[in-house]
Protein backbone atom coordinates (compact mmCIF):
# COMPACT_ATOMS: atom_id res chain seq x y z
CA UNK A 1 0.00 0.00 0.00
CA UNK A 2 1.10 3.32 -0.94
CA UNK A 3 2.22 5.43 2.34
CA UNK A 4 0.88 9.10 2.18
CA UNK A 5 4.26 10.87 1.36
CA UNK A 6 3.99 8.68 -2.07
CA UNK A 7 -0.13 9.63 -2.49
CA UNK A 8 0.69 13.62 -2.22
CA UNK A 9 3.71 13.54 -4.63
CA UNK A 10 1.69 11.96 -6.55
CA UNK A 11 -0.87 14.35 -6.25
CA UNK A 12 1.33 16.99 -6.93
CA UNK A 13 2.22 15.37 -10.06
CA UNK A 14 -1.05 15.30 -11.27
CA UNK A 15 -2.10 19.09 -10.22
CA UNK A 16 0.68 20.00 -12.34
CA UNK A 17 -0.46 17.93 -15.63
CA UNK A 18 -3.73 19.61 -14.87
CA UNK A 19 -1.97 23.21 -15.11
CA UNK A 20 -0.21 22.19 -18.49
CA UNK A 21 -3.40 20.96 -19.94
CA UNK A 22 -5.25 24.67 -18.86
CA UNK A 23 -3.09 26.35 -20.60
CA UNK A 24 0.07 27.20 -18.71
CA UNK A 25 2.50 25.21 -20.72
CA UNK A 26 4.43 28.59 -21.35
CA UNK A 27 5.27 28.96 -17.61
CA UNK A 28 6.72 25.55 -17.63
CA UNK A 29 8.81 25.81 -20.71
CA UNK A 30 10.26 29.17 -19.49
CA UNK A 31 11.39 27.13 -16.73
CA UNK A 32 9.42 28.12 -13.57
CA UNK A 33 8.17 25.58 -11.79
CA UNK A 34 4.62 25.12 -9.69
CA UNK A 35 5.07 26.41 -6.53
CA UNK A 36 4.44 24.25 -3.58
CA UNK A 37 1.37 25.07 -1.35
CA UNK A 38 3.80 25.13 1.78
CA UNK A 39 6.24 28.20 0.24
CA UNK A 40 2.88 30.11 0.33
CA UNK A 41 3.97 30.79 4.28
CA UNK A 42 5.78 33.25 5.18
CA UNK A 43 7.84 31.44 7.37
CA UNK A 44 8.79 28.00 8.35
CA UNK A 45 5.89 27.54 10.48
CA UNK A 46 3.02 24.67 10.89
CA UNK A 47 0.80 25.04 8.03
CA UNK A 48 -2.54 23.48 8.50
CA UNK A 49 -4.68 21.61 5.60
CA UNK A 50 -6.21 23.84 3.33
CA UNK A 51 -9.81 23.94 4.28
CA UNK A 52 -8.97 25.56 8.16
CA UNK A 53 -6.47 27.16 7.40
CA UNK A 54 -7.79 30.92 6.04
CA UNK A 55 -9.82 30.10 9.42
CA UNK A 56 -6.52 29.81 11.63
CA UNK A 57 -5.22 32.81 9.71
CA UNK A 58 -8.03 34.88 10.15
CA UNK A 59 -7.85 34.25 14.21
CA UNK A 60 -3.85 35.02 14.50
CA UNK A 61 -4.32 38.49 12.33
CA UNK A 62 -7.99 40.06 13.76
CA UNK A 63 -6.85 42.41 16.48
CA UNK A 64 -8.53 41.19 19.57
CA UNK A 65 -10.91 44.35 19.79
CA UNK A 66 -12.40 43.07 16.63
CA UNK A 67 -11.73 39.32 16.69
CA UNK A 68 -15.33 38.84 18.52
CA UNK A 69 -17.18 40.78 15.72
CA UNK A 70 -15.55 39.25 13.05
CA UNK A 71 -16.66 35.83 13.59
CA UNK A 72 -19.94 36.46 14.41
CA UNK A 73 -19.77 38.29 11.05
CA UNK A 74 -18.92 34.94 9.15
CA UNK A 75 -21.25 33.05 11.15
CA UNK A 76 -24.69 35.04 10.30
CA UNK A 77 -23.17 34.79 6.86
CA UNK A 78 -23.14 31.15 7.38
CA UNK A 79 -19.11 31.25 6.33
CA UNK A 80 -18.50 29.73 9.09
CA UNK A 81 -19.21 26.54 11.29
CA UNK A 82 -19.00 25.79 14.70
CA UNK A 83 -16.68 22.76 14.68
CA UNK A 84 -14.57 25.30 12.45
CA UNK A 85 -14.47 27.15 14.66
CA UNK A 86 -13.34 24.55 17.07
CA UNK A 87 -10.70 23.42 14.69
CA UNK A 88 -9.22 27.07 14.03
CA UNK A 89 -9.21 27.93 17.62
CA UNK A 90 -6.86 24.81 19.14
CA UNK A 91 -5.15 24.50 15.54
CA UNK A 92 -4.03 28.83 16.37
CA UNK A 93 -3.18 28.01 19.60
CA UNK A 94 -0.62 24.94 19.38
CA UNK A 95 1.12 27.40 16.79
CA UNK A 96 1.31 29.85 17.91
CA UNK A 97 1.85 29.51 21.70
CA UNK A 98 4.67 26.94 23.83
CA UNK A 99 3.39 24.54 25.62
CA UNK A 100 7.45 25.61 27.80
CA UNK A 101 8.53 26.23 30.04
CA UNK A 102 5.21 25.16 31.92
CA UNK A 103 2.23 23.30 30.56
CA UNK A 104 0.32 25.71 31.89
CA UNK A 105 0.16 29.63 32.21
CA UNK A 106 -0.64 31.02 28.32
CA UNK A 107 -0.68 27.94 27.01
CA UNK A 108 -4.21 27.44 28.91
CA UNK A 109 -5.58 28.90 25.63
CA UNK A 110 -5.50 24.72 24.50
CA UNK A 111 -6.17 23.47 27.23
CA UNK A 112 -9.13 25.08 27.82
CA UNK A 113 -10.71 24.12 23.76
CA UNK A 114 -12.57 21.09 24.84
CA UNK A 115 -13.70 22.40 28.17
CA UNK A 116 -14.97 25.19 26.63
CA UNK A 117 -16.63 22.61 23.76
CA UNK A 118 -18.63 20.29 26.65
CA UNK A 119 -20.13 23.72 28.27
CA UNK A 120 -21.45 24.88 24.89
CA UNK A 121 -22.66 21.25 24.07
CA UNK A 122 -24.40 21.07 27.60
CA UNK A 123 -25.31 24.80 27.91
CA UNK A 124 -29.13 25.94 26.32
CA UNK A 125 -29.88 26.49 22.90
CA UNK A 126 -29.60 30.34 23.56
CA UNK A 127 -26.30 30.47 25.29
CA UNK A 128 -23.88 27.88 23.45
CA UNK A 129 -21.71 30.46 21.55
CA UNK A 130 -20.86 32.01 24.81
CA UNK A 131 -18.10 29.78 25.81
CA UNK A 132 -16.43 29.46 22.41
CA UNK A 133 -16.21 32.95 22.17
CA UNK A 134 -15.09 33.41 25.32
CA UNK A 135 -12.66 31.01 24.62
CA UNK A 136 -11.84 33.00 21.33
CA UNK A 137 -11.05 36.46 23.16
CA UNK A 138 -8.70 34.44 25.40
CA UNK A 139 -6.67 32.81 22.86
CA UNK A 140 -6.09 36.43 21.70
CA UNK A 141 -4.66 37.47 25.17
CA UNK A 142 -2.64 34.23 25.69
CA UNK A 143 -1.07 35.34 21.53
CA UNK A 144 -0.62 38.65 22.87
CA UNK A 145 1.46 36.94 25.74
CA UNK A 146 3.55 34.75 24.24
CA UNK A 147 4.59 37.47 21.80
CA UNK A 148 5.95 38.81 24.75
CA UNK A 149 8.06 36.15 25.96
CA UNK A 150 9.92 35.87 22.84
CA UNK A 151 7.05 35.33 20.16
CA UNK A 152 7.56 31.17 19.66
CA UNK A 153 5.84 29.42 16.68
CA UNK A 154 5.58 25.82 15.91
CA UNK A 155 7.44 24.70 12.77
CA UNK A 156 6.59 22.60 10.25
CA UNK A 157 7.71 18.94 10.56
CA UNK A 158 11.29 17.98 9.25
CA UNK A 159 10.36 15.85 5.83
CA UNK A 160 14.03 14.35 5.64
CA UNK A 161 13.30 12.75 9.29
CA UNK A 162 10.32 10.91 8.90
CA UNK A 163 10.53 7.06 8.77
CA UNK A 164 7.11 5.39 8.82
CA UNK A 165 8.88 1.81 9.07
CA UNK A 166 9.84 2.05 13.16
CA UNK A 167 7.55 4.38 13.91
CA UNK A 168 6.65 3.34 17.57
CA UNK A 169 9.83 1.94 18.30
CA UNK A 170 11.69 5.12 17.64
CA UNK A 171 8.90 6.99 19.49
CA UNK A 172 8.81 4.95 22.69
CA UNK A 173 12.76 4.83 22.90
CA UNK A 174 12.80 9.20 22.09
CA UNK A 175 10.03 9.48 25.03
CA UNK A 176 12.00 6.97 27.18
CA UNK A 177 15.41 9.38 26.76
CA UNK A 178 13.15 12.21 27.27
CA UNK A 179 14.91 13.53 23.32
CA UNK A 180 12.13 16.00 21.88
CA UNK A 181 13.44 16.02 18.29
CA UNK A 182 13.45 12.40 17.58
CA UNK A 183 10.00 12.51 19.28
CA UNK A 184 8.84 15.56 16.93
CA UNK A 185 9.43 13.23 13.65
CA UNK A 186 8.46 9.99 15.33
CA UNK A 187 5.28 11.14 16.54
CA UNK A 188 4.72 12.63 12.80
CA UNK A 189 4.84 9.13 10.97
CA UNK A 190 3.35 7.47 13.60
CA UNK A 191 0.29 10.12 13.49
CA UNK A 192 0.01 8.64 9.52
CA UNK A 193 0.60 5.10 10.29
CA UNK A 194 -0.73 4.43 13.70
CA UNK A 195 -4.58 3.77 14.94
CA UNK A 196 -6.46 6.36 16.99
CA UNK A 197 -6.36 3.30 20.16
CA UNK A 198 -2.60 3.11 19.30
CA UNK A 199 -1.95 6.80 19.82
CA UNK A 200 -4.10 7.27 22.19
CA UNK A 201 -2.47 4.70 24.58
CA UNK A 202 0.69 5.77 23.64
CA UNK A 203 0.22 9.17 24.90
CA UNK A 204 -1.82 7.98 28.22
CA UNK A 205 1.44 6.52 28.76
CA UNK A 206 4.09 9.37 28.88
CA UNK A 207 0.93 11.99 29.58
CA UNK A 208 0.53 10.13 33.07
CA UNK A 209 4.29 9.20 33.80
CA UNK A 210 5.24 11.89 36.12
CA UNK A 211 4.20 14.69 38.18
CA UNK A 212 4.74 17.48 36.69
CA UNK A 213 2.98 20.71 35.62
CA UNK A 214 0.15 19.62 38.52
CA UNK A 215 -1.69 17.43 36.17
CA UNK A 216 -1.52 19.56 33.12
CA UNK A 217 0.02 16.88 31.10
CA UNK A 218 -2.97 14.38 31.42
CA UNK A 219 -5.27 16.76 31.28
CA UNK A 220 -3.90 17.99 27.14
CA UNK A 221 -3.60 14.25 26.66
CA UNK A 222 -7.56 14.12 26.96
CA UNK A 223 -8.58 17.51 25.81
CA UNK A 224 -6.58 16.97 23.12
CA UNK A 225 -8.13 13.64 21.94
CA UNK A 226 -11.63 14.78 23.06
CA UNK A 227 -11.15 17.86 20.93
CA UNK A 228 -10.02 15.61 17.90
CA UNK A 229 -13.27 13.61 18.39
CA UNK A 230 -15.09 16.92 17.59
CA UNK A 231 -12.95 18.48 14.72
CA UNK A 232 -11.96 15.19 13.10
CA UNK A 233 -8.62 13.13 12.67
CA UNK A 234 -7.10 14.89 9.65
CA UNK A 235 -6.16 17.81 12.03
CA UNK A 236 -4.22 15.08 14.73
CA UNK A 237 -0.60 15.47 13.14
CA UNK A 238 0.17 18.74 14.27
CA UNK A 239 -2.14 18.46 17.87
CA UNK A 240 0.13 15.42 18.36
CA UNK A 241 3.36 17.07 18.01
CA UNK A 242 2.22 19.75 20.06
CA UNK A 243 1.07 17.01 22.87
CA UNK A 244 4.33 15.59 22.60
CA UNK A 245 6.59 18.92 22.95
CA UNK A 246 4.25 19.21 26.14
CA UNK A 247 5.12 15.92 27.44
CA UNK A 248 8.43 16.25 27.64
CA UNK A 249 8.34 19.63 29.43
CA UNK A 250 10.95 18.90 32.80
CA UNK A 251 11.29 22.83 34.08
CA UNK A 252 14.49 23.02 35.74
CA UNK A 253 14.89 18.90 36.30
CA UNK A 254 17.83 17.12 34.48
CA UNK A 255 17.09 14.20 32.02
CA UNK A 256 14.82 12.16 34.35
CA UNK A 257 15.74 9.17 32.30
CA UNK A 258 19.39 9.48 34.29
CA UNK A 259 17.99 10.73 37.82
CA UNK A 260 15.65 9.35 40.29
CA UNK A 261 13.44 12.37 40.97
CA UNK A 262 10.28 12.56 43.03
CA UNK A 263 7.73 13.37 39.98
CA UNK A 264 9.04 9.67 38.36
CA UNK A 265 8.75 8.15 41.80
CA UNK A 266 5.30 6.97 41.73
CA UNK A 267 5.35 5.93 37.86
CA UNK A 268 7.84 3.87 38.64
CA UNK A 269 7.04 1.89 41.46
CA UNK A 270 3.36 1.81 40.46
CA UNK A 271 4.35 -0.17 36.86
CA UNK A 272 5.68 -2.67 39.05
CA UNK A 273 2.92 -2.67 41.45
CA UNK A 274 0.66 -3.37 38.79
CA UNK A 275 1.89 -6.70 38.93
CA UNK A 276 0.54 -7.44 42.57
CA UNK A 277 -2.92 -6.66 41.22
CA UNK A 278 -5.17 -9.66 40.74
CA UNK A 279 -5.43 -10.49 37.36
CA UNK A 280 -9.05 -9.99 37.24
CA UNK A 281 -9.19 -6.49 38.87
CA UNK A 282 -11.89 -5.13 36.20
CA UNK A 283 -14.46 -7.10 37.90
CA UNK A 284 -15.61 -6.72 41.44
CA UNK A 285 -17.88 -5.68 43.76
CA UNK A 286 -19.82 -1.99 43.76
CA UNK A 287 -19.17 -1.27 47.79
CA UNK A 288 -20.28 2.11 48.83
CA UNK A 289 -18.32 1.10 52.61
CA UNK A 290 -14.89 0.74 50.51
CA UNK A 291 -15.51 4.20 48.81
CA UNK A 292 -15.66 5.58 52.43
CA UNK A 293 -12.69 3.61 53.61
CA UNK A 294 -10.80 4.71 50.75
CA UNK A 295 -11.52 8.42 51.16
CA UNK A 296 -10.47 8.40 55.16
CA UNK A 297 -7.12 6.45 54.30
CA UNK A 298 -6.64 8.97 51.10
CA UNK A 299 -7.41 12.08 53.55
CA UNK A 300 -3.59 11.65 54.68
CA UNK A 301 -1.24 9.66 53.41
CA UNK A 302 1.90 9.45 51.33
CA UNK A 303 1.68 8.80 47.67
CA UNK A 304 2.69 5.14 48.19
CA UNK A 305 0.51 4.13 50.89
CA UNK A 306 -2.29 5.80 48.60
CA UNK A 307 -1.48 3.42 45.81
CA UNK A 308 -1.12 0.18 47.76
CA UNK A 309 -4.63 1.03 49.53
CA UNK A 310 -5.82 1.30 46.07
CA UNK A 311 -4.29 -2.39 44.84
CA UNK A 312 -5.43 -3.76 48.58
CA UNK A 313 -8.91 -2.79 47.97
CA UNK A 314 -8.83 -4.03 44.03
CA UNK A 315 -7.11 -7.63 45.62
CA UNK A 316 -10.33 -7.60 48.51
CA UNK A 317 -12.34 -7.70 45.02
CA UNK A 318 -13.49 -4.09 44.88
CA UNK A 319 -15.13 -2.94 41.68
CA UNK A 320 -12.97 0.18 40.11
CA UNK A 321 -15.95 1.87 40.00
CA UNK A 322 -15.64 1.89 43.97
CA UNK A 323 -12.17 3.25 43.68
CA UNK A 324 -12.69 5.97 41.25
CA UNK A 325 -15.42 6.92 43.28
CA UNK A 326 -13.55 7.12 46.74
CA UNK A 327 -10.83 8.80 44.49
CA UNK A 328 -13.12 11.91 43.35
CA UNK A 329 -14.31 12.43 46.41
CA UNK A 330 -10.80 12.34 47.68
CA UNK A 331 -10.00 15.40 45.01
CA UNK A 332 -12.99 17.69 45.59
CA UNK A 333 -12.09 17.21 49.44
CA UNK A 334 -8.81 18.40 48.74
CA UNK A 335 -10.28 21.56 47.65
CA UNK A 336 -11.94 21.96 50.42
CA UNK A 337 -9.66 21.81 52.74
CA UNK A 338 -7.48 24.51 51.05
CA UNK A 339 -9.29 26.11 47.63
CA UNK A 340 -6.73 27.09 45.72
CA UNK A 341 -5.39 26.82 42.29
CA UNK A 342 -3.25 23.60 43.58
CA UNK A 343 -6.10 21.91 45.08
CA UNK A 344 -8.21 22.57 42.15
CA UNK A 345 -5.81 21.00 39.91
CA UNK A 346 -6.26 17.97 41.83
CA UNK A 347 -9.99 17.99 40.40
CA UNK A 348 -9.07 18.66 36.70
CA UNK A 349 -6.25 15.87 36.95
CA UNK A 350 -8.75 13.90 37.96
CA UNK A 351 -11.65 14.31 35.22
CA UNK A 352 -8.57 13.94 32.60
CA UNK A 353 -6.78 10.69 34.32
CA UNK A 354 -10.24 9.03 35.18
CA UNK A 355 -11.57 9.89 30.90
CA UNK A 356 -7.73 8.00 30.08
CA UNK A 357 -8.79 5.41 32.60
CA UNK A 358 -12.09 4.65 30.50
CA UNK A 359 -10.83 5.08 27.05
CA UNK A 360 -7.21 3.36 27.30
CA UNK A 361 -7.72 -0.15 25.54
CA UNK A 362 -4.29 -1.97 27.70
CA UNK A 363 -5.97 -3.45 30.60
CA UNK A 364 -2.37 -3.16 32.63
CA UNK A 365 -1.77 0.54 31.53
CA UNK A 366 -6.06 1.29 33.17
CA UNK A 367 -4.73 -0.19 36.14
CA UNK A 368 -1.66 1.97 36.22
CA UNK A 369 -3.55 5.24 35.48
CA UNK A 370 -6.00 4.66 38.64
CA UNK A 371 -2.73 3.78 40.93
CA UNK A 372 -0.99 6.94 39.35
CA UNK A 373 -4.13 9.01 39.75
CA UNK A 374 -4.18 8.06 43.54
CA UNK A 375 -0.50 8.86 44.06
CA UNK A 376 -0.67 11.99 42.07
CA UNK A 377 -3.66 13.05 44.92
CA UNK A 378 -1.64 12.51 47.79
CA UNK A 379 1.39 14.37 45.94
CA UNK A 380 -1.07 17.33 45.58
CA UNK A 381 -1.55 17.05 49.29
CA UNK A 382 1.93 17.65 50.03
CA UNK A 383 2.09 20.38 47.63
CA UNK A 384 -0.11 21.93 49.20
CA UNK A 385 0.69 24.28 52.30
CA UNK A 386 0.64 22.50 55.04
CA UNK A 387 -0.17 25.27 57.37
CA UNK A 388 -3.02 26.33 56.03
CA UNK A 389 -4.97 23.31 55.12
CA UNK A 390 -8.06 22.11 57.18
CA UNK A 391 -8.82 19.13 58.58
CA UNK A 392 -12.16 19.45 56.50
CA UNK A 393 -14.07 15.96 55.68
CA UNK A 394 -15.72 15.59 52.55
CA UNK A 395 -18.01 12.90 54.68
CA UNK A 396 -18.91 15.14 57.52
CA UNK A 397 -20.97 17.73 55.31
CA UNK A 398 -24.12 17.85 56.72
CA UNK A 399 -27.45 18.49 54.61
CA UNK A 400 -28.99 21.92 55.14
CA UNK A 401 -32.77 22.44 54.20
CA UNK A 402 -33.59 25.33 52.55
CA UNK A 403 -36.44 27.26 53.13
CA UNK A 404 -38.77 29.18 51.23
CA UNK A 405 -40.25 28.22 47.89
CA UNK A 406 -38.75 25.53 45.69
CA UNK A 407 -38.18 27.93 42.87
CA UNK A 408 -35.94 30.05 44.61
CA UNK A 409 -33.52 27.51 46.55
CA UNK A 410 -31.22 27.26 43.59
CA UNK A 411 -30.40 31.06 43.63
CA UNK A 412 -30.13 30.76 47.22
CA UNK A 413 -27.32 28.46 47.02
CA UNK A 414 -25.49 30.30 44.43
CA UNK A 415 -26.19 33.17 46.27
CA UNK A 416 -24.07 31.56 49.36
CA UNK A 417 -21.70 30.26 47.34
CA UNK A 418 -20.13 33.93 46.95
CA UNK A 419 -20.50 34.18 50.70
CA UNK A 420 -20.42 31.23 52.38
CA UNK A 421 -19.39 28.03 50.91
CA UNK A 422 -19.67 25.56 53.76
CA UNK A 423 -23.28 26.63 53.94
CA UNK A 424 -23.77 25.93 50.30
CA UNK A 425 -21.98 22.63 50.34
CA UNK A 426 -24.25 21.47 53.09
CA UNK A 427 -27.48 23.21 51.26
CA UNK A 428 -26.71 21.45 48.11
CA UNK A 429 -26.98 18.05 50.08
CA UNK A 430 -29.87 18.73 52.00
CA UNK A 431 -31.62 20.47 48.02
CA UNK A 432 -30.16 16.93 46.57
CA UNK A 433 -31.30 14.65 49.47
CA UNK A 434 -34.96 13.95 48.07
CA UNK A 435 -35.13 15.47 45.11
CA UNK A 436 -32.84 14.26 42.23
CA UNK A 437 -34.02 15.99 39.66
CA UNK A 438 -32.79 19.11 41.44
CA UNK A 439 -29.40 17.99 40.31
CA UNK A 440 -30.00 19.01 36.73
CA UNK A 441 -31.78 22.76 37.61
CA UNK A 442 -28.58 23.02 39.98
CA UNK A 443 -25.96 22.32 37.01
CA UNK A 444 -27.46 24.30 34.66
CA UNK A 445 -27.52 27.44 36.62
CA UNK A 446 -24.32 26.96 38.11
CA UNK A 447 -22.80 26.46 34.04
CA UNK A 448 -24.62 29.49 33.99
CA UNK A 449 -22.78 31.99 36.67
CA UNK A 450 -19.47 30.59 34.71
CA UNK A 451 -20.68 32.52 31.36
CA UNK A 452 -21.25 35.78 33.09
CA UNK A 453 -19.16 35.30 35.59
CA UNK A 454 -16.19 33.20 34.65
CA UNK A 455 -12.61 35.64 33.73
CA UNK A 456 -10.01 33.13 33.54
CA UNK A 457 -9.33 29.48 31.75
CA UNK A 458 -9.79 27.62 34.83
CA UNK A 459 -13.53 28.79 35.94
CA UNK A 460 -14.63 26.58 32.23
CA UNK A 461 -11.78 23.77 32.94
CA UNK A 462 -12.61 23.24 36.60
CA UNK A 463 -16.76 23.78 36.04
CA UNK A 464 -16.89 21.82 33.25
CA UNK A 465 -15.12 18.89 34.78
CA UNK A 466 -17.07 18.71 38.05
CA UNK A 467 -19.90 19.17 36.00
CA UNK A 468 -19.13 16.30 34.00
CA UNK A 469 -18.13 13.80 36.65
CA UNK A 470 -21.09 14.30 38.67
CA UNK A 471 -22.72 11.68 36.15
CA UNK A 472 -19.72 9.58 36.73
CA UNK A 473 -20.04 9.03 40.24
CA UNK A 474 -21.98 6.67 41.66
CA UNK A 475 -25.56 7.48 42.81
CA UNK A 476 -24.01 7.28 46.54
CA UNK A 477 -21.57 9.17 46.43
CA UNK A 478 -22.03 11.83 43.15
CA UNK A 479 -24.09 14.34 45.51
CA UNK A 480 -21.34 14.64 48.08
CA UNK A 481 -18.46 15.46 45.15
CA UNK A 482 -20.67 17.92 43.74
CA UNK A 483 -21.24 19.76 47.61
CA UNK A 484 -17.16 19.88 47.78
CA UNK A 485 -17.26 21.64 44.45
CA UNK A 486 -18.81 25.24 45.44
CA UNK A 487 -15.29 26.12 47.33
CA UNK A 488 -14.04 27.13 43.62
CA UNK A 489 -17.70 27.70 41.87
CA UNK A 490 -18.57 30.93 41.02
CA UNK A 491 -21.60 32.52 42.94
CA UNK A 492 -24.15 34.90 41.75
CA UNK A 493 -23.17 38.34 43.58
CA UNK A 494 -20.10 38.36 42.49
CA UNK A 495 -18.98 40.46 39.34
CA UNK A 496 -19.94 40.20 35.79
CA UNK A 497 -17.02 39.31 33.32
CA UNK A 498 -18.23 42.67 31.35
CA UNK A 499 -17.14 40.06 28.00
CA UNK A 500 -20.76 38.29 28.61
CA UNK A 501 -22.63 41.99 26.64
CA UNK A 502 -19.96 42.10 24.23
CA UNK A 503 -20.16 38.46 22.72
CA UNK A 504 -24.47 39.14 23.15
CA UNK A 505 -24.16 42.26 20.73
CA UNK A 506 -21.65 40.33 18.34
CA UNK A 507 -23.93 37.51 18.02
CA UNK A 508 -27.22 39.27 18.58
Amino acid sequence: MNNRRQFLRECAIGSAAVGVSMGLPELVQAGLKPVPLAETSVSNAVRFSDDIEPTVRMLEETPRGRLLEEVASRIKKNRLSYREIVAALILAGIRNVQPRPSVGFKFHTVLVVNSAHLASINAPAQDRWLPIFWALDYFKYAQADDARRGDWTMSAVDENKISLTNARKDFTSAMDKWDFEKADAAIASLARTASENELFDLMAHYGTRDFRDIGHKSIYVANAFRTLNCIGWKHAEPILRSLTYALQCRGGDPNPATKDLLADRPGRENLELVKKVRGNWAAGKVDSEATNKLVAGLHDCEYSEASHLVSELLNSGIAPQSIYDGIFVNAGELLMRQPGIVSLHAVTMTNAMAYAFRRATDPKLRLRIMLQNASFNALFLSRMKRDAVSDKKATEIQPIDLQGPKEDQVQTILTNISRDNDTAAGQILGLLKDDTSAATRLIDATRRMIFLKGSNSHDYKYSSAVLEDFFNISPQCRNRYLATSVYKMRGSTEKDNGLHQRILAAIA
